[in-house]
Parts: C-alpha cells; sequence; structure tokens
C-alpha cells in the first residue's frame, strides 16, 4: 500500500538571483562576478560586460517575480528557495551602509511569498561575490571577506527577521574545488592557484558560515541555518579495491565541508594530508572554537552519479554538474551527457544521515532539456513527459530514504521556471515547470507559460506524493 511524504515535508521550487533576476544595474546594484561570465564556467572571465551574457537581463525576474511567486502559488509550493544578490545589497559588498532599495526588492518578494504562507529560503551567497570584492582582495583567498559577508548577513538577518526561517550560507560550496572563480571569487586563474591556496579560501569560507550561524541564532532564535553541499554519489568503476580507495579519497573532498559544518571540526584526515601536501592553514586563535557553530541542517543538490578508477584513463570520461568522473555502463544519460541515477539520491541521503543524523534538504533536482513550445487545445504548453519521469523517479527514491528512517526536511526543485545556465550560460538548457519565452540570442517575449511538468507537480504536491508512479 502506498503512503503520503510526512504531512510537514517541504515541497517547492529553486532558483538564484544571478541567473534569473536580471536588472544587473538597476536601483543601486553593484556588479557581481556573473556579470563578467557570459560563458557560464566553460571560459575564463572576460574582462567587460557584454551585451552577448544572457544572465544581465535574465528572464526579467526582477519585474515579473510577483507574476512568478503567483504560479509557484498556483502548484503548491510550501517553500521557495532564492538567492539574495549580495552586490544588490552591498554594491561593492565592503560598503557600511546598505543599498535601501535591494533591501526593499527581497522585502517584497518575502512579503510576496508569505502573502501565499509560501516558506521562504534565503541563500546568502549563490555564485554571486561582489565583483569589486573578487577585483580588490582576490575574493576569499582574503579574510578580509569574513568581516565583510558576516557585515552583509548580519544586516539581512536584522532586516527579515521574523519573515524568514530558513537560511543556506553557500551554494554547493565544494564547487571551489573546480571552479575558484564562480565558486568563491577567486580572479586569480585556477592554474596559478597550490592547494595551499584552494584549502586557505575554504576554511575562511567555513569561518563565515560557522560565524553566520551564530549570529543567526542570536538575532532570532527561530532561525535554521543549513550549509548547502553539491551532491556528489561516487561509485568504485571496478571491485578492484584500488577504485574502492579511490573513491575513499575522492569522498573525502566533499566530506572535508560537510565533516567541518555538521561535526564543527577538522576531520581526522585533514592531518595527514595537509603534512603530505605541505598545506598550513593560517588560523586566528579563535577559529576553532568558532567552527564549532554547526549547521542546523545539511542540504545539497543532487543531479548525477559518477565512477571513479584509480586509473581512469582506460574509461570513457563522464560529463557532469561542474565535476566529472568516468561512466557508469548501466545507466542512461541526458542531452547534455548527464547520467541519471534516481538511486544514487537515496544512497546520498543515507550516506549523509548515518554520517551526521543532522536533517536533509535536497534543494537542487531536475532535468535540463530543450524544451519545445507547441500548440495544444489547452493552448501553448510543452510536453515534457521526460521531465516528469525524472523527477517520479527521484522523488520515489526520496520517498524510500525517507521509509528508511533519514529525515528529510523537503525538496526543491532547481529551476522551477526557465533561467539562464550556471554551467554554460545557455537559456536552451531548460529545467522548469514554466516555460520562458526567451532564446539564446537574447530574444523572446518573456512571457510564461506553464509546462505539462507544471500540472503533474501541482498533483504530487497536493496528493502529498500518492501520484507517482512505482516502477
Amino acid at each position: 500500500m502506498k503512503t503520503a511524504f510526512p504531512k510537514n515535508f517541504l515541497w517547492g521550487g529553486a532558483t538564484a538571483a544571478n541567473q534569473c533576476e536580471g536588472a544587473y544595474n538597476v536601483d543601486g546594484k553593484g556588479l557581481s562576478i556573473q556579470d563578467f561570465m557570459p560563458d557560464g564556467v566553460m571560459k575564463p572571465p572576460g574582462k567587460t560586460i557584454e551585451e552577448r551574457n544572457l544572465k544581465l537581463e535574465g528572464i526579467d525576474y526582477y519585474h515579473h517575480y510577483k507574476e512568478d511567486i503567483a504560479l509557484f502559488a498556483e502548484m503548491g509550493f510550501k517553500v521557495y528557495r532564492f538567492s539574495i544578490a549580495w552586490s544588490r545589497i552591498f554594491p561593492n559588498g565592503d560598503e557600511e551602509k546598505p543599498n535601501e532599495a535591494g533591501l526593499k526588492f527581497y522585502e517584497d518578494v518575502i512579503d510576496e511569498c508569505r502573502k501565499y504562507r509560501i516558506e521562504p529560503l534565503i541563500t546568502l551567497s549563490h555564485y554571486e561575490t561582489p565583483y569589486h570584492l573578487a577585483k580588490t582582495y582576490d575574493g576569499w583567498r582574503s579574510r578580509k571577506m569574513i568581516e565583510f559577508y558576516t557585515h552583509y548577513a548580519k544586516t539581512v538577518f536584522t532586516r527579515y527577521k521574523g519573515k524568514v526561517k530558513y537560511w543556506l550560507t553557500f551554494n554547493e560550496i565544494n564547487s571551489l574545488w573546480h571552479f575558484p572563480y564562480m565558486g568563491a571569487g577567486i580572479l586569480t586563474p585556477k592554474e596559478k592557484l597550490s592547494k595551499q591556496d584552494l584549502y586557505q579560501a575554504a576554511h575562511h569560507e567555513l569561518v563565515a558560515s560557522a560565524m553566520t550561524v551564530k549570529l543567526a541564532h542570536e538575532i532570532d532564535p527561530e532561525n535554521m541555518v543549513g550549509c548547502m553541499v553539491l551532491g556528489l554519489v561516487n561509485y568504485p568503476r571496478t571491485c578492484h579495491p584500488d577504485d574502492i580507495i579511490a573513491v575513499m579519497k575522492e569522498n573525502r573532498k566533499g566530506f572535508f565541508f560537510t565533516d567541518i559544518h555538521m561535526r564543527g571540526y577538522y576531520p581526522f584526515y585533514t592531518k595527514q594530508m595537509f603534512e603530505k601536501e605541505n598545506i598550513h592553514i593560517q588560523m586566528e586563535d579563535e577559529d576553532m572554537e568558532i567552527l564549532k557553530n554547526t549547521c542546523d541542517f545539511l542540504s545539497f543538490s543532487y543531479y548525477m552519479s559518477k565512477c571513479i578508477a584509480k586509473d581512469d584513463s582506460q574509461y570513457e570520461k563522464g560529463k557532469g554538474n561542474l565535476t566529472t568522473g568516468v561512466k557508469n555502463p548501466y545507466l542512461k544519460e541526458s542531452e547534455w551527457g548527464w547520467q541519471i541515477d534516481p538511486q544514487g539520491l537515496r544512497y546520498i541521503l543515507n550516506m549523509y544521515y548515518e554520517r551526521y543524523e543532522k536533517p536533509l534538504f535536497i534543494v537542487e533536482n531536475g532535468l535540463g532539456a530543450m524544451d519545445e513550445l507547441v500548440q495544444t487545445d489547452q493552448g501553448m504548453c510543452v510536453e515534457d513527459d521526460y521531465r516528469i519521469a525524472y523527477m517520479n523517479d527521484h522523488l520515489l527514491e526520496v520517498k524510500k530514504a525517507i521509509d528508511d528512517g533519514v529525515d528529510v526536511m523537503g525538496y526543491t526543485a532547481w529551476g522551477c521556471i526557465d533561467l539562464i545556465s550556471a554551467s554554460t550560460a545557455e537559456m536552451k538548457k531548460r529545467y522548469g515547470f514554466i516555460y520562458v519565452d526567451r532564446n539564446n540570442d537574447g530574444s523572446g517575449t518573456l512571457k510564461r507559460y506553464r509546462k505539462k511538468s507544471f500540472y503533474w507537480y501541482k498533483e504530487v504536491i497536493a496528493s502529498q506524493g500518492l501520484n507517482l508512479i512505482e516502477k
């Protein structure tokens, strides 16, 4: 007999300011690193603002947010995850006084959510470090960033006290290893950075995150603050012990962040690794005490799994969300070559919960595809059965994890409305339940259309998952 998801399960969707808001130079907003990334993470950052950067206009959520949130409410969202653009609050990132127009905009967004009884889940830093901080301080390589970030966090915690309960500190913080510019605002090219540089930047972010948790609880004891990581499931390519050990080492790159966020101290395996790599992290006397301010919950994105081999040269490389391994011969792929593995979601939920026994939140999951808007009996629509099948299968695995005993707070589908891709800066890679009429060349009316998946997800929420089709 089917059982429903828990009554308090937070169903919703997720977006990021830099991928949807647009209005990059409106109402006092400063420039962010994204304004210099016309090709996503696929190419080095540009030197100037370029008209072909789709993110400068996005889907113009800045002027359409009421319409969009009404559509989210029509689907029955209980929670909406979005980010605040730091440079909309502090244009350069290091000012003393905030930009009132920026604070007012997000207050209006929050109030619009609350009008429909949608809980805001706000990411403080979602790949949009103010460009001034990248240029002046080389981003999170500088300890000064802790001061700027916590001042920003305190400002928004205070302004939105009583209106926002759920917060995330950094989006996919472990992306620092692969894309230090996007992940940590580090302007120095990756090839010129040492492991020492990257771990030092990571330390600064982790201290800032812990300080932010402390601030949030002091300002409003009702606040719940989570970390957010790129959820990675690594399978050994073979059962050879060498591949098993290779997976263990690869897993630790991600556990480094979650262990510190959730346990409050550097894990045992870092000691030997730091000695071997000659890494000496510069710390202040109070840093280890600050890190004890652990997160209330762990959130993560999940799109795919990957295989790891000690010698990966003999296997075909896979494609993926910012990080890749080798192909798994048992899995199918999306149009972008991302391998589809619903069971991996159940696996990672159990893995994290066994390790930390704190609530988990799936804050990104979805299928990017080239949707086609067609005329139907009900009007213009996208017949995205492929997306429905993808999400159906993943949500079934979430329910299995809950049945396993895992405490899962909620699920926010990524790109619940079409937006600009982070990895490729394209519009044609669409994730949403809502189609936005904008094309890769920048043309389009920006009109919104409900996809077939819109009505499906509405029924998923209304039935608490009882309409999911088991296979």
